[in-house]
């Protein structure tokens, strides 16, 4: 079963149960998904589905720093619910261990000494990127490679 078949489903099962958080959750997602097509005019894979989830949960967590900074904890709560949802869709995220281990590996692969200091961010950012992405957050990526250059 796909990414988008399961999402309908669950968004079936959603509307049954009256569980309006994670209806509205999944609505939300499908209709990024929809938008990504018809801008596209091609069909997501699960890829590019995952690649959406990545999106809406980088948002909601965005959406959460502000809330807090603001004092709405109801609204908080309520993001945070809705990161878990989507998070049921995302691939296994890498642990910080298994991230510093690829950020090592890649910084060894270009010649990056670690402790070598922010200079060396750009040249070692992208390519871990490239090798985490859908499997990392950003900003975890980031703390980890900072914390490597030192």
């Amino acid at each position: 079963m796909s990414l988008k078949e399961k999402l309908n489903a669950d968004f079936k099962e959603a509307m049954k149960a009256k569980d309006k958080v994670r209806k509205d959750t999944i609505s939300f997602v499908r209709a990024a998904i929809k938008q990504v097509e018809v801008d596209t005019r091609e069909e997501v894979d699960d890829q590019g589905v995952a690649s959406i989830l990545a999106k809406q949960v980088k948002m909601r967590k965005d959406a959460i720093k502000d809330f807090e900074a603001g004092g709405r904890d109801d609204m908080v709560q309520e993001y945070l619910a809705e990161v878990e949802i989507l998070m049921e869709y995302m691939p296994q995220q890498l642990t910080d261990e298994e991230l510093t281990a690829i950020v090592k590996e890649t910084a060894e692969d270009l010649g990056i000494e670690e402790g070598s200091g922010k200079a060396s961010m750009g040249k070692l950012m992208g390519p871990v990127m490239g090798k985490v992405k859908g499997l990392a957050d950003g900003n975890d990526v980031k703390n980890i490679v900072l914390k490597f250059l030192g």
